[in-house]
């Protein structure tokens, strides 16, 4: 069975790149325009991995972060941010995020990270 990854990202076009590539790669994709479609899409579909944007209108990346670990329902699932604010690496390691990927990026280092927690 596929390992499924919830991607978040409020760039359709963004999106769509990130889907195709993983899926291509024999992963699941579910994908979420913002933090709160997310957080439902997360409750319903159970992923192995969260991709997740920082920039995003509603609920940015860090709230929608700080919301899954507050929620103890939610298990533990790994996290990749993605980023255009490399400075921003302190504030994703207070949160628990140990891999963030900067924009514009390239689609190995995607696909090299995400398969580094999924094998």
């Amino acid at each position: 069975m596929a390992k499924k990854i919830l991607v978040i990202d409020d760039e359709p076009d963004v999106l769509e790149v990130i889907k195709t590539r993983l899926e291509t790669n024999g992963y699941e994709i579910i994908t979420a325009s913002d933090g709160d479609i997310g957080i439902d899409k997360l409750k319903i579909a159970k992923p192995d991995l969260i991709v997740l944007d920082v920039m995003m209108p509603k609920m940015d990346g860090l709230a929608f972060v700080k919301k899954v670990k507050a929620d103890k329902a939610i298990p533990n699932i790994p996290i990749i941010i993605l980023t255009a604010k490399e400075k921003m690496r302190d504030v994703f390691a207070i949160e628990g995020i140990k891999d963030y990927i900067v924009k514009p990026y390239i689609a190995m280092d995607l696909l090299k990270t995400v398969n580094k927690y999924l094998g």
